[in-house]
Order: structure tokens, then C-alpha cells, then sequence
């Protein structure tokens, strides 16, 4: 949950109280409004770059405390490297940057100037109010006692100053819906699962009705019902029923075919009869990051009111090991009729997918469907915990999701599918297996998920183990749960259906 943290832009000009930000680059130049504040000061600028080795390296800063000669409490500055930044991710990065000077509470301001004069574009403008109030990002609910770092976190009204302060609000409000996406993204992974479980995690979806969603929710009986066997089959060992939930977002042309995002909800996987390790598995807290994603970008979508046509489907279970838990061994039914020997009851996720993947081709007709799941340790293997697998049998769909990840810094990196993979998961028993043996772990699991794609839709699986969770602290983010997605998947909204 963010701190309270209240954006506001207006003309640049230099405050009279609080905390001022400015912009400074490696040649240590100041813009028309810095230069002035800075003569104020008594001109001490220089001196002090000297005396610190400031060199205005790219979010670097040097601080000012109580400067003479004004009633500021502090004259920052913030360092831009050789030129301006260009583009939104830059100006998302620098604001991440800005978030870390913000006093504990009170006001600051932060005059988006460089030392050329120029002012950056409304768009870009908002991008570094998202990054300021993404980095601001806290999960200290459960603290009754904070340290003294972690009381820097208190409510702040922050006044950005730029060239055109009402195109840029315009532009913050379309930025502030996707923050309030990836806020519930990090709030859902870092919640613990004592506190959310399947059916805490779809109430809280059920929630998002206010926000426009047309929200439904499946419970056990009806998915029973639908002979979601193999979902069922991961949820049979927990005392805690599975949901599944819907959230549909109608913004665009009727009758256009909607966008369709699916998520791996696993609130606790304890790997089931084939139990994990014990180290480390309080991590399994967020094995449902694909889930908290679209639900994420299912809020974005809906908050700012995006041209277009979505809809989200998220499978919530809990798996345990338990008296009625499945086997090893066990085969299981899915809802596309296809049978599936279990061989791991820790390869968990792929059977959630498989059936809630079956469901919404068999009530939607969808444009393009993206899954995301906290799926595999082989990915964090091969791509560490910088990028995200990709896999996709439409390369224009794999081509978007790749420009969009550039353009948010949410990477993914395209791996292969192919027959050779897809023969390693064919059973003796059945239709197929859920596992496919020690190499390739993250290729078979996407192929197994392909086999429930129907044909001719277009589909792309999104392996997010190594990004939704644990990754390291960037410019944007130093909270264990990411919310990796939200901003990707509303990237590749905005290019592939609201563009032109």
C-alpha cells in the first residue's frame, strides 16, 4: 500500500516553503528557474558539487539542508546525465529517483525543468509522477513497530512544475488508474496467505464493481458443474474452496472482439503430495502474481476508462497436501475434455490454466489471449529475475508484448515452442502429463498450456516466476511483490487497440 501521496502539476516556479527539486546535468548546469533559486542561496551550488564529487549523474542528487538566503528546507538536485531524458520510461526512471528525496512528510516541489530551458511533453510529465508514487510503494501493514528508515514513508503533497500543468493533469489521471492497478498487484502478492485465500482474494475482486468491472464470481459448485476437473483436482487437498473470477471491461466498439488476460491464482502452493523444500516456500505466498496482474490491469483498464474491450479470468486455489489431496499418478479430466496423468502435484499452475484458459474460449471470442503465471523455476534459470519468458503462437502478438515491455521496462524475452518440445509431454496413460521432464521445464510447460489454446486464436503465455516476485529493487520498485504485468499488458492495450 502506497503512502499517501498527493500529485498535483502547475507552473514552474520556485516554492517558498519545503523541499525544492531541480534539475541539474553533467556539465552541472541549471535551468532558468534552478539558476535563479540557486543565486538565492548565496550561489553555493557549485561549491558544494565540488566538495560532494556531484557530478549530475543520471538520478543522482546533491542535497542542500536549511540553504541561507530562502525559507526552503532543503534545495536538491537532481542529476539527468548528459541530456534530458527521452521518452516515458526515462522520465518514469528519474521519477522513481525524485521519490527518494521527498521529505518524511510536508510538501515538496519539483520543478521539471532542464538546464536547456525545456520542459518535458504532458505524457512524460506523468510518467515521472508514476514512478515517483510507484517507488513510494510500501507492505508495512503488519509492522507495529517501524524503524526509523521506514518512517520516511508519510504523507507528502508533491507539485510538479511544468510547461503545460493541465495537459499534463489530464495525462496524470490516465497514469494514476495504472498505479492504482499496480498497487493492487503488490498488495495481493505481498499479502500473506493466512490473510488471503481463494475466497478473501475473489471478495476483493467482487469489489471492483465500483470501479466499472462487470464482476462474477464461480464458486466450487459451478465449477464442478463446468467439469473444471483439473482446476478442482489442485484444490481438492485444501480446506479452503477454489473460485474462479470474471471481470469484464466493455470500452470499446460493440461488437469488437475483446482482449482476454488470464491468470495463474495460486495463493499457497506447498507443492501438494510433492511437497517442496521447506526453505523457501513462505515465498509460495505468491505463486497467484499472475493473477494479482490481471486483476491489475483489469482496475487500470477500467479507471481510465480505456478504449477497448477486455475481459480478465483469474483461477484462485490453494494447494496442500492433505487425506484427499490427488497423487502422483492420479489423472484428471480437464473441462476441454482432454485427460491429464499427474505426474507432479507441484506442476500446479498449468492445470489451473488449462481449464479456466477452456472456459473463456468457450464463452468469449477473443482478439488475443494472454496468460500470465508464476509458473516455473526453469525460467529464473534461464532469464534470472530481469525478464519475463514469452511464449506465443502469433508473432505479431509476441512482436507487441516485446515493444510494450521495452517501452515499460517490464521485459520479456521470446522462447521457442515446437513439436520436439510438445512429444515430451505425451503420456502413456492419458492425453498427456503436466510435467515434461528435467530440461526445457519452462518450453514444455508452455506447450502444455498450448494444447487448451482452441485453434486459430491467437495466444501468448507470459512466465513471470522470476519478475512477479522477489525480483531486485529498481528505480520504481523495492517491494518484494513487483506487480509485474499491469503496466506491460496496459502498454500493450494502449499501442495495439487505442492507437490511431
Amino acid at each position: 500500500m502506497a503512502a499517501s501521496t498527493s500529485i498535483k502539476f502547475a507552473g514552474a516556479q520556485i516554492p517558498e516553503k519545503g523541499t525544492a527539486v531541480v534539475l541539474t546535468d553533467k556539465k552541472l548546469q541549471l535551468g532558468e528557474l534552478a539558476a535563479s533559486l540557486d543565486k538565492s542561496a548565496g550561489e553555493r551550488f557549485a561549491l558544494f558539487a565540488r566538495i560532494k564529487s556531484f557530478r549530475g549523474a543520471a538520478r543522482k542528487a546533491l542535497e542542500m539542508v536549511a540553504p541561507t538566503g530562502v525559507e526552503l528546507e532543503r534545495i536538491l538536485f537532481l542529476g539527468i546525465g548528459e541530456s534530458a531524458p527521452s521518452g516515458r520510461f526515462d522520465w518514469l526512471r528519474l521519477g522513481g529517483a525524485a521519490a527518494k528525496l521527498l521529505p518524511s512528510e510536508g510538501e515538496a516541489t519539483i520543478i521539471l525543468q532542464d538546464p536547456a530551458g525545456n520542459y518535458p511533453s504532458p505524457g512524460e510529465a506523468a510518467a515521472f509522477a508514476l514512478g515517483l508514487t510507484l517507488r513510494r510503494y510500501r507492505f508495512d501493514r503488519y509492522k507495529s513497530q517501524k524503524k526509523d528508515d521506514e518512517e520516511k514513508n508519510g504523507p507528502v503533497t508533491v507539485t510538479i512544475g511544468v510547461g503545460d500543468p493541465v495537459k499534463a493533469t489530464a495525462a496524470w489521471k490516465i497514469e494514476a488508474a495504472v498505479d492504482a492497478g499496480v498497487e493492487l498487484a503488490r498488495d495481493l502478492v505481498n499479502e500473506p496467505a493466512n490473510i488471503l485465500g481463494p475466497v478473501e482474494f475473489a471478495d476483493k475482486l467482487a469489489a471492483l464493481d465500483g470501479d466499472g468491472l462487470e464482476v462474477e464470481v464461480l464458486e466450487e459448485k459451478a465449477l464442478a458443474k463446468l467439469k473444471m476437473n483439473a482446476l478442482l483436482g489442485v484444490a481438492v487437498g485444501s480446506e479452503r474452496p477454489p473460485r474462479v473470477v470474471i471481470m469484464r471491461w466493455n470500452g470499446g466498439k460493440k461488437g469488437d472482439k475483446p482482449v482476454a488476460f488470464v491468470g495463474k491464482g495460486v495463493v499457497f502452493d506447498t507443492g501438494g503430495i510433492s511437497i517442496k523444500p521447506a526453505s523457501g516456500m513462505e515465498d509460495m505466498k505468491g505463486d497467484m502474481g499472475g493473477a494479482a496482474a490481471v486483476s491489475g490491469v483489469m482496475l487500470a483498464l477500467a479507471r481510465r476508462k480505456a478504449k477497448v474491450n477486455a475481459v480478465g479470468i483469474v483461477g484462485i486455489v490453494e494447494n496442500m497436501p492433505d487425506g484427499k489431496a490427488q497423487r502422483p499418478g492420479d489423472i484428471v479430466t480437464s473441462m476441454a475434455g482432454k485427460t491429464i496423468e499427474v505426474i507432479n502435484t507441484d506442476a500446479e499452475g498449468r492445470l489451473v490454466l488449462a481449464d479456466i484458459l477452456t472456459h473463456i474460449q468457450k464463452t468469449t471470442s477473443p482478439d488475443a489471449m494472454i496468460d500470465l503465471a508464476t509458473l516455473t523455476g526453469a525460467i529464473i534459470v534461464a532469464l534470472g529475475h530481469q525478464h519475463a519468458g514469452l511464449f506465443a503462437n502469433d508473432d505479431r502478438l509476441a512482436d507487441g508484448l516485446l515493444a510494450a515491455g521495452l517501452e515499460t521496462g517490464e521485459k520479456v524475452w521470446r522462447l521457442p515452442l515446437g513439436e520436439e518440445y510438445d512429444k515430451m509431454i505425451d503420456s502413456k496413460n492419458a492425453d498427456m502429463k503436466n510435467v515434461g521432464g528435467r530440461w526445457g521445464g519452462s518450453i514444455t510447460a508452455a506447450q502444455f498450456i498450448k494444447r487448451f489454446v482452441d485453434e486459430g486464436v491467437a495466444w501468448a503465455h507470459l512466465d513471470i516466476a522470476g519478475t512477479a516476485m522477489g525480483s531486485p529493487s529498481s528505480d520504481t520498485n523495492e517491494s518484494w511483490g513487483s506487480g509485474f504485468g499491469v503496466r506491460l499488458l496496459d502498454q500493450f492495450v494502449r499501442d495495439r487497440y487505442e492507437k490511431g
